[in-house]
Order: structure tokens, then sequence, then C-alpha cells
């Protein structure tokens, strides 16, 4: 297949990339050129471009309009706007087979009772700006694809990760690794709420596997599906299972873990409000029912013990991967002293009640 990605060097278009070039496939990928977080792999023709400027975008991709050429499948990693996917359609109608949109599981409405999340679950999210637009941007594909002749399909990735993402609660999404650090100085981990809400957490290269799966699909045209693990971790466990790939036990884990409300993470992180309010504070699990159907024989295959380990050997393999987020570490250290405060106040002060 011809294949274009618009992006290609994020934690799962490099993986999709790799995975492509590595089964045969001719690629192309479209990007800025400035992320040093993966490269292309050999082979792959890279243009460079702002993709989110629709006319630079159709200029670059215009000698391919002249010779005529397609491709078999465009996977857009990069539209966050309804704007950016309505251009989109005008753009990539004339040259391609399948447009694939990568939206988001966050857009599902939350329950206040476990419920397995299906393609059919109601898309609200009153909390999460991104998760909204991401929902809106399926709503605009839908509606203008038809007339423009453009076959589409949606893909939902869920909380992902990979070698570069350790994916913890709050206050490390931009330097990953300051959770590793404090776990290995022993410094307090908070934990949200009592750490028993059940999370899906899905390696990326699973994502991946999954959606090229879905490229060139007669049978994925018009659908929007969901990739996610079956493995549904409480965050107690997750944070458990980072701390051992980190090297630590599970006794020293349990002296560092401090449990707190979600409203004092946010509360002390008002930037947080989308994604922890509109996502993570909630349970996730996923009915992954309809992907299976669709790519026979694609499962995630990665244990999430198995994905931390490679992610921290990693980061262990370049000291400059090991950056720490000195603002995330004074909100955490500040938000867990207040909670073991007040735990030692309650153990000094407050009576044992009866039974």
């Amino acid at each position: 297949m011809r294949i274009l990605i618009v992006g290609g060097t994020g934690l799962i278009s490099s993986e999709l990339a790799g995975l492509a070039s590595a089964a045969g496939h001719e690629l192309t990928l479209v990007n800025r050129g400035r992320s040093e977080a993966a490269t292309p792999p050999p082979g792959a023709h890279v243009i460079h471009a702002d993709a989110t400027d629709a006319e630079a975008l159709r200029s670059v991709l215009h000698g391919a309009r002249l010779r005529r050429e397609r491709f078999d499948a465009v996977v857009q990693f990069i539209a966050f706007t309804p704007e950016h996917v309505a251009a989109d359609v005008e753009t990539f109608a004339p040259l391609t087979d399948q447009y694939v949109l990568v939206a988001t599981s966050a857009s599902y409405r939350s329950f206040d009772r476990l419920h397995p999340l299906t393609e059919d679950t109601a898309q609200e999210n009153p909390f999460w700006e991104y998760a909204r637009l991401k929902a809106e941007c399926e709503a605009v594909l839908r509606a203008r694809a038809p007339e423009a002749g453009l076959a589409w399909t949606v893909v939902r990735p869920a909380h992902t990760y990979g070698p570069s993402k350790i994916p913890g609660y709050t206050g490390n999404s931009s330097h990953p690794w300051t959770l590793v650090d404090r776990m290995r100085r022993g410094a307090p981990i908070p934990i949200p709420g009592d750490g028993t809400s059940l999370w899906t957490l899905t390696h990326a290269r699973d994502v991946a596997a999954a959606m090229l799966g879905l490229l060139g699909n007669s049978a994925a045209l018009g659908e929007a599906v969901h990739v996610t693990s079956d493995e549904a971790l409480t965050w107690e466990g997750i944070h458990a299972t980072i701390a051992r790939a980190a090297g630590l036990d599970a006794s020293r884990f349990a002296e560092l873990a401090v449990h707190v409300p979600s409203d004092a993470l946010v509360a002390a992180s008002p930037a947080s409000a989308g994604g922890i309010y509109g996502d993570k504070m909630h349970a996730a699990v996923y009915d992954t029912s309809k992907i299976k159907r669709l790519v026979p024989g694609w499962e995630a295959r990665i244990p999430f013990d198995v994905g931390m380990a490679e992610a921290i050997a990693w980061f262990e393999a370049d000291a400059a991967r090991q950056t720490v987020d000195d603002r995330a570490n004074r909100m955490l250290d500040a938000v867990a002293g207040i909670y073991l405060d007040a735990l030692a106040r309650v153990i000094a002060e407050v009576p044992p009640a009866d039974g």
C-alpha cells in the first residue's frame, strides 16, 4: 500500500510508521521535522510542512495531484479542531481511498458504575476541551466526507504509553522521568483516591498494529473504533508496576504511596482539571470486540509490566532523556505533605472508634 502519515514522529505515529515500513508498504510522512523523539524509518519519504496550514499542506501535495497519484490510506494524527478536519476533507478527497482520523476515547461520557465502554457510548465530556474538540472533529468528518466522496475511518486510542512515555496520574506529562526519579529518591508518590479505580493502558506498538490492520480494510470504512488493551489495572497497581520496573520492592513503594483526592491535585494544578475530571478519575474499561472483528487475530500483546521495563530501559540508555519537572515536583511534594500531616493529626487527635 501507499500510506501517508500526517505526523509520524509521535508516540503512536512513529510506531505505525515503523510497522508499515517493516511490512513493505510505501511510506510518506508529513511533519515539521522538529521532533527528536523518533526518526523516520529507512526508505520513508519525508515532506517537511506545517500540516495545520491547509494551504501549505496542499502546496507540498500538489505534485501528487498533478500526477493523479493516490494514497491507499492517509492517517491524520495532528488534527485537533473541526476546522482542520473540514480542510482535510477538501485536501485529501482527491488523493486517498481512505482517510483515517485519530480521535480519542476520552470523548466518551463517564458513568457512576463499572460500565464497559463501547464505540456506541455517547461522546459527552463536559470537562475537557481537547476531548470535546476531537468529538467535533468526528462530527465534521461524518457530515462533509460523503459529499466530497471521501471514505473514512475513525480510530479512538485511550491512554497510550510507550518507551518514551511513563503514564503516571498527573505531574509527569512533559517530563515522564519525573515519576521514576521521585520513586528512586524516596519522595512521596500521590495516588488518586484510594488507588482502586480501574484504568486501561495500552502500549503504542499494540495500537499501531491494530491501526495498520485497518488500513486498506474495506470493512473499516465508515466505522469508528477504539483500540485498547484488555488489561485493566488499578491506579495503585499502575504505580506499583512502575515502581517495580524502577527497582523498588513492594514494601518500599507502600512507604511512598500517599492517597490524595483528585480535587486536591486539580486545586494544586488547575491545568490538569480537564484530564482528571474529564478522564482519569473515572473507571475506564473497554469492550474491544469491534477492533478484533475488524482486524482478525489482533489483540494487545504487551503487558504493562513488560512495557514498563522497556520504558525504563529506554530512559536509562541516554541520561539526556531523564529530565524532571521541578515545578511538578514542588506541587506533588506540597500536596503529599499536606495529606501526610492531616493523616498524622487524625491518628494523634481522633479517638479510635469501636468496631
